[in-house]
């Protein structure tokens, strides 16, 4: 009887074991699928890898914010205005969170930065979805260039074409659209200076 007793602990051990390792497992192919979805601004797969609400938070810049889902659906049309090209550099889970280095580049990081910018970022879960997204270095940023580059092109578009005012700060697909303009407006004007 005993045997069959210790039998039974060992058995519950393993599978609890294997169980635990399959969740990670899960968890790194859920943040792979995030940037997958980011990649392709695929808004379906997206609202099967986040909670109803995503706390994003950037450490160096002591920004935070909460997006309902369908917030931050509507940021990544914005986003996908931009033809985004997202790429994992590194990934890989540390407990009960995944870890990750990014590269971004679009239009619009093009026009401003001139060059991808790198990211380190923490993905945290609850119930195998993801609840929140931390930036907690940019590995390569160059914040001066970045801020230079735009607020040129904030100050020609509010001395060319004011009815374009406004597009820095709305995070909707219409809004990028706007800053799509504002960008390849100063672009064409501005070539041959």
């Amino acid at each position: 009887m005993n045997k069959i007793i210790v039998l039974f602990c060992l058995l519950a051990i393993g599978f609890m074991s294997c169980d635990n390792s399959e969740k990670k497992v899960d968890q790194l192919a859920i943040a792979n699928d995030y940037y997958k979805a980011l990649d392709n601004s695929d808004d379906s797969l997206m609202t099967q890898l986040l909670t109803d609400s995503l706390l994003t938070k950037e450490t160096e810049y002591d920004y935070e914010q909460t997006f309902k889902l369908k917030e931050y659906i509507e940021w990544m049309k914005w986003d996908a205005v931009f033809d985004p090209n997202y790429e994992i550099l590194q990934i890989f889970q540390e407990g009960e969170v995944v870890k990750a280095k990014i590269s971004k580049i679009d239009k619009r990081i093009l026009f401003l930065h001139e060059e991808p910018i790198v990211t380190n970022q923490i993905l945290r879960f609850n119930n195998d979805k993801i609840v929140s997204i931390e930036t907690t270095k940019y590995v390569f940023f160059n914040d001066s260039l970045f801020i230079k580059n735009r607020d040129t092109l904030v100050s020609w578009v509010d001395k060319n074409h004011p009815e374009l005012n406004g597009f820095l700060h709305d995070q909707t697909e219409a809004g990028g659209m706007k800053y799509l303009k504002a960008i390849e407006l100063y672009k064409s004007n501005n070539q041959h200076k």
